[in-house]
């Protein structure tokens, strides 16, 4: 009888002590979670401060080159792209047409020395800087969150918990596209 007692209270502190982890791992998948979604909350309003700078950008160098139609109307496009995305794919897709877009423009600018030496142009060159430095940063930390949450999603005992709790695999980390890799060509 005894022995029995002891059996049944060391089962049923097995199950509270399940229980208790399938909890605390549940937990910490949703918080990791969550963390996924503020860290792209905040690459969104960084990738939309680069897309409002866009239009005074463009205005600028309208100006001094107005025979560059077509790297405008690339920018131009590929911010409208950015615009109406509205999944995280589709504004990592848009986000890379508006880096190679603004990389065609930089290499344009270099045949305006005018250009470059107008305030207007520099201050705005330097805000667009940060701008990306802002957004290396957040996809930096929003990439780190993703990879986090993938890698608990396949350790034991948290896989577990992950496909009874219905939690899915984030797809959607920030890569650069193949076509920024290529270093673009001035000339003079």
């Amino acid at each position: 009888m005894k022995t029995g007692l002891i059996i049944l209270a060391a089962v049923g502190f097995a199950v509270v002590l399940g229980g208790c982890q399938f909890v605390q791992t549940r937990n910490k998948l949703a918080t990791e979670k969550e963390a996924i979604s503020a860290q792209w909350s905040q690459v969104d309003a960084d990738l939309q401060r680069r897309a409002d700078l866009i239009p005074n950008l463009v205005e600028t160098v309208k100006g001094y080159a107005k025979e560059e139609t077509g790297v405008m109307e690339a920018l131009a496009n590929a911010r409208s792209a950015m615009m109406g995305a509205k999944t995280p794919a589709d504004k990592i897709e848009a986000n890379n047409q508006v880096s190679n877009a603004l990389s065609r423009l930089m290499v344009v600018v270099e045949n305006y020395p005018n250009l470059k030496a107008n305030e207007n142009f520099k201050q705005l060159q330097y805000t667009l800087e940060g701008t990306e430095n802002r957004i290396l940063q957040s996809r930096r930390v929003y990439n780190e969150s993703v990879q986090e949450y993938n890698t608990d999603l396949v350790v034991f005992p948290a896989n577990i918990v992950a496909s009874i709790s219905g939690f899915q695999r984030e797809e959607a980390y920030f890569k650069t596209d193949a076509a920024s890799r290529a270093a673009p060509k001035v000339q003079f």
